[in-house]
């Protein structure tokens, strides 16, 4: 039976710290493969304009070519609307009998928020990365003693900083992959 990751998110750039996280889940979590979901739009992140889908998954498709445990799916880009994790998952199941559900700490902190939190745990085992750097809560849900909680890599990087970083004609080397870089750079992105 294969067991799979699924790591969503917006991607916009996927960077180092992706990566470097995912293959320590994959190892950790003894996973057959992690498949990287891009979504079209965030129920979370409605208000924020995003880089063209073709854009976001080409990126992601360069960064991931030489990890053969990474894989990527355009499921969520090809519905052209708001994307939900448990409607995501649904669609999986039907292929994957035993899938992680890879999220950050500050998802699970608003994980009562989702849509069928608790289907979301009926169908997957939710995993829960988490840095050193994530503070402690004082209110926390029933879904923080449902969840497995694994220490991630701390890698102080986001695609934001990157995003910046490419409008102020700064290098973005070693944040991102080589192949990632020049297609930024060359698709004259986020300036």
């Amino acid at each position: 039976m294969e067991r799979i990751g699924i790591f969503g998110g917006t991607f916009d750039p996927i960077h180092i710290g992706h990566l470097i996280t995912a293959q320590s889940l994959l190892e950790i979590r003894k996973l057959d493969k992690i498949i990287f979901i891009p979504c079209y739009i965030s129920p979370h992140k409605r208000h924020i304009q995003n880089s063209d889908p073709k854009h976001r998954l080409e990126i992601l498709k360069l960064s991931i070519q030489y990890q053969k445990q990474f894989d990527y799916s355009e499921i969520e880009l090809n519905r052209g609307e708001v994307s939900y994790t448990v409607d995501t998952v649904r669609e999986l199941k039907k292929k994957y009998d035993s899938i992680d559900l890879i999220i950050g700490f500050d998802n699970l902190i608003v994980f009562d928020s989702w849509k069928e939190p608790d289907e979301l745990f009926k169908l997957t085992n939710v995993v829960v990365m988490k840095r050193i750097t994530d503070k402690e809560i004082e209110y926390k849900h029933k879904y923080f003693e449902m969840a497995t909680i694994i220490q991630s890599p701390y890698v102080e990087l986001s695609s934001t900083y990157i995003r910046k970083r490419v409008s102020q004609d700064l290098p973005i080397d070693f944040m991102v992959t080589y192949a990632a870089k020049e297609y930024i750079l060359k698709n004259n992105l986020y300036r």
